[in-house]
């Protein structure tokens, strides 16, 4: 049930967006403690963003869950995202925001229904 949405600038290609599924698949279960198999990430590379003024590379993400975070564990999230993002997209921590939505599972749908 965690998702995550990435979008960057960059362009990504297959092989590079292949990694940062994977590694991004296995930061969020393990920073989360939910098994992978319950992950979704979205890569979305090559979008028109500017930040600061700038088009130099930038991420946006969203991660939503059914529990699991809060400050400390975000804050872990957050590092270890930014730091995957530079290391496979050359994208500086320091233009990489993420927002976090913790909802009720009501508010989450799968297979047809709710959780």
């Amino acid at each position: 049930m965690p998702t995550l949405n990435l979008t960057t600038n960059v362009p990504v290609d297959a092989v590079v967006a292949s990694d940062v599924l994977k590694d991004a698949t296995k930061i969020v279960a393990k920073t989360i403690g939910k098994p992978e198999s319950y992950v979704m990430v979205l890569l979305n590379g090559g979008q028109p963003i500017s930040f600061a003024g700038s088009e130099e590379p930038a991420a946006y993400g969203e991660l939503i869950s059914i529990g699991g975070l809060g400050s400390s564990v975000n804050g872990k999230l957050s590092s270890a995202l930014a730091e995957l993002l530079q290391t496979k997209l050359a994208v500086d921590g320091s233009r990489f925001y993420i927002k976090f939505y913790d909802v009720q599972r009501s508010y989450f749908g799968y297979n047809g229904s709710t959780f």
